[in-house]
């Protein structure tokens, strides 16, 4: 059975357990414990503050991989009004790992697609644990571009940790099935929504990662690599994921900060689970606003602002370095016989 029990949660969960044993005892004996229970109430609130208002970037990783973190038809489920899903890629077959369809958002016609995992194992064979294969981002630009034609915004929720990197999947053309959903995207004429929920992995979330608006969870990470995988490839050892963790800067702070994502939302206490139907409404917010932001802007200006924000991404400055700290030139009437002899390079000779 899977631990629901994060490592730094265990804690503020025991003592929650006091509570509630406390809670029972009193009722089966006909006690009066009300003020014993008020006090540790107090200081559960107090300490769940303190856990969750100084969270680590792995910390928030564990949370957005938390087995009950809400899933993105759950969400859908609960942002819109009436949701139709839409299959296949007309190509080869239909993904489970991506769902997509059209939805009434408050009234409006939008366009959804999303990553999806499983709650157990047999719906997570059927999702492919939530790694599509280029079948599901062909499906899922296959919607976008009937939105285009339709008008319709597009609602892309995020939570994947890579696209699927199987042997198939490359021989169906993976990396090409990736790169033309993020071209594609960056020319749709119609305006994009992007909510990452959880994870935010690599060319898995990219492939429909690309907006107009970019809006992240309290808990969720964005990052071209996992914290795993960048700690293997760096130091050859995975067993450093939270260091690896620490210098990414894949949380939602972070990439506000360094203006990658427009808006952080606020997960309640505890994280998104806690309460999935409080964090869809603040989601259903932030979708409104951001379409009625973009709903007035015409197609072409909407291409080029959104040409305009990739560009940005990647931004650095350059620094004129002072003349002391550069390397020792030779002036063209220095003797360079006083130099001192350079070693030879390994394996070479003195005529090579």
């Amino acid at each position: 059975m899977t631990n629901l029990t994060l490592e730094f949660e265990k804690p503020l969960i025991e003592l929650e357990k006091r509570i509630e044993d406390l809670r029972e005892f009193g009722l089966k004996k006909g006690i009066d414990l009300s003020c014993e229970i008020a006090i540790l109430e107090k200081k559960a609130d107090t300490l769940r503050k303190e856990i969750f208002e100084n969270l680590t970037p792995w910390q928030r990783i564990m949370i957005a991989r938390h087995p009950k973190r809400p899933t993105t038809l759950e969400y859908i489920h609960l942002i819109f009004d009436e949701f139709i899903e839409l299959h296949g890629d007309r190509t080869f077959r239909d993904d489970g790992a991506i769902v997509g369809g059209i939805a009434s958002l408050r009234g409006r016609p939008v366009t959804v697609i999303g990553t999806q995992k499983g709650r157990d194992t047999k719906e997570n064979i059927a999702r492919n644990f939530g790694m599509p294969h280029p079948e599901g981002y062909r499906k899922a630009l296959r919607l976008m571009k009937q939105a285009e034609k339709f008008r319709r915004p597009v609602v892309s929720f995020v939570d994947v940790v890579g696209a699927y990197p199987g042997v198939e999947a490359e021989e169906r053309g993976q990396g090409l099935a990736i790169a033309c959903n993020i071209a594609e995207m960056a020319q749709l004429s119609t305006s994009i929504i992007v909510v990452i929920t959880g994870e935010g992995g690599s060319g898995g979330a990219l492939a429909i990662g690309v907006g107009d608006k970019l809006i992240m969870l309290e808990n969720a990470y964005f990052s071209v690599i996992s914290p795993e995988g960048c700690a293997a490839i760096l130091w050859k050892d995975g067993s450093r994921a939270q260091e690896a963790a620490e210098i990414l800067k894949l949380t939602a702070p972070d990439l506000k900060a360094q203006g990658l994502i427009d808006e952080v939302l606020p997960e309640p206490q505890g994280a998104a689970h806690k309460d999935s139907v409080a964090m869809a409404g603040l989601i259903r917010d932030a979708i409104t606003r951001g379409i009625d932001e973009l709903s007035g802007i015409p197609p072409r200006r909407l291409i080029e602002r959104r040409y305009a924000r990739l560009r940005r991404i990647g931004e650095f400055a350059v620094q004129e370095m002072p003349t002391s700290d550069l390397p020792m030139a030779v002036s063209d009437n220095e003797d360079i016989s006083t130099l001192p002899d350079l070693p030879d390079f390994e394996g070479g000779t003195d005529e090579s």
